[in-house]
């Protein structure tokens, strides 16, 4: 399969998680193509050795700004074949509860 090997040097070397440092930009750009190339969150979690918090705050672009128009040139540049079969869309937060506002009316004593 093409992803394989590209999987095996993501995840060869864990240079976060053997050094127990923060999470740097260019670790930002390496997780939005993570990412993009469909590699498990367990792994690329596994790889940085952070909590995974700390990956949806780089996919809602809240630390590290810049990093995923960075992280898209270099996809490009490094997987020119797969451009046009990656979802390049920005993360969306999935809610876990329903708004509160859906039966307002619900239990209101005036309405009939």
């Amino acid at each position: 399969m093409l992803f394989d090997s590209q999987v095996s040097n993501l995840l060869t070397d864990h240079p976060a998680a053997a050094a127990g440092r923060p999470l740097t930009e260019q670790d930002a750009i390496d997780i939005w193509i993570a990412r993009w190339l469909r590699i498990r969150r367990k792994d690329i979690l596994l790889r940085y050795g952070c909590d995974p918090r700390r990956l949806y705050e780089i996919w809602e672009q809240q630390r590290f700004a810049g990093s995923r128009d960075k992280a898209l040139a270099e996809f490009r540049a490094r997987f020119p074949g797969l451009t046009d079969r990656v979802d390049f869309g920005p993360h969306r937060r999935i809610p876990r509860r329903p708004p509160s506002d859906l039966q307002a009316c619900l239990f209101d004593r005036g309405s009939p």
